[in-house]
């Protein structure tokens, strides 16, 4: 856990700037007791590039709408690009999110509240390739004030969750990893909240997170085991995760992930986020969620999928992401024993 963070984004360049920095934000935006709409949005800057793009995945019950845009830096106010503008209101605690007319139907007009304090970390990662990957990291769990559009019809969000993740630094993963999981599961007074990566074996390479209380407790998590789910696609259907944290807590929570979409090449992961492309650049696609896209089939296996949690009794819900490896060296290796 670190403390400090400068939640604005950094939007200029310094001397000794990496040609790599980045600093990202992304939020989600879900009904509590329904997985549709679920909505993922973000943006990022790349000062020594001169980029500054965006996205937003909306995932209705029958489809899943893309929209990934990006223009030079130099020319924004650097609050805002394409449709998407955002404001930090108070540091670490609120946020506004706007989103103007477009191609997905979609329009927001949010303020995000935090409901608990934010957890911390640092990734720090030697890859295969010998690129080191060093960002800061943090995730927080909110409610939401305002109002979504969708296709005409507009619907308050007041009391909607929605987490948001800050990411700032270099990041070149590559190679190795087997199962990758960031994982959100939001209850009336608590969000369990850790990153988790595996390499092909099963080895652990990265785990990070706590459980963030309402009342402002942060219980650091200290180990995660699973038990999950996958179809033939490697799409999630379903999973059990135990957590152990630093206090000794241990908390076993089920996820029902069998809503469908969140395929985050849709918002441009994979590999395209900071590219050059110059100024007013667009791009838009529909994926039908009919079985026929998933992610074997796109060129980024990570998925955001939107869930609904069982803990001890009580409904929980949030965003499970994941992938798993396409290479033939790796297979999926539950850790909960049997």
């Amino acid at each position: 856990m670190t403390d400090g963070f400068h939640d604005a984004l950094v939007t200029h360049t310094a001397e000794d700037m990496p040609a790599k920095f980045f600093d990202r934000f992304m939020f989600n935006l879900h009904p509590d007791g329904a997985a549709a709409p679920s909505v993922i949005l973000g943006a990022g800057v790349y000062p020594p590039r001169n980029v500054v793009d965006g996205f937003v995945v909306l995932t209705t019950e029958s489809e899943q709408r893309n929209l990934r845009f990006s223009t030079e830096h130099s020319g924004t106010d650097g609050a805002s690009v394409g449709p998407l503008t955002w404001e930090t209101v108070e540091d670490n605690k609120t946020w506004r999110i706007q989103l103007g007319e477009n191609k997905t139907g979609l329009e927001l007009d949010l303020l995000w509240r935090a409901r608990a304090p934010y957890w911390l970390g640092s990734v720090d990662v030697k890859n295969t390739d010998g690129n080191v990957t060093a960002f800061d990291h943090l995730f927080q769990p909110g409610r939401y004030e305002g109002t979504l559009t969708l296709d005409g019809t507009t619907t308050d969000v007041g009391g909607w969750y929605g987490l948001r993740d800050r990411s700032r630094g270099v990041r070149t993963m590559s190679g190795g990893q087997g199962l990758h999981i960031w994982y959100q599961a939001q209850f009336p007074d608590r969000t369990f909240g850790f990153l988790l990566v595996e390499d092909r074996v099963g080895g652990r390479i990265l785990l990070e997170g706590a459980v963030m209380h309402d009342d402002g407790r942060l219980d650091d998590i200290a180990d995660v085991r699973h038990d999950l789910v996958f179809t033939s696609g490697n799409d999630l259907a379903s999973g059990t995760v135990e957590i152990v944290t630093a206090s000794g807590a241990t908390y076993r929570v089920d996820a029902d992930a069998s809503a469908g979409g969140g395929f985050m090449a849709g918002g441009g992961y994979g590999g395209h986020h900071g590219k050059v492309r110059g100024r007013d650049h667009e791009e838009f696609d529909v994926y039908p969620l009919d079985g026929t896209v998933g992610p074997k089939t796109l060129d980024s296996a990570l998925t955001d999928r939107c869930c609904t949690f069982d803990w001890d009794g009580q409904t929980g819900y949030g965003i499970f992401e994941f992938a798993l490896s396409r290479s033939s060296s790796y297979a999926y290796r539950a850790s909960i024993a049997t």
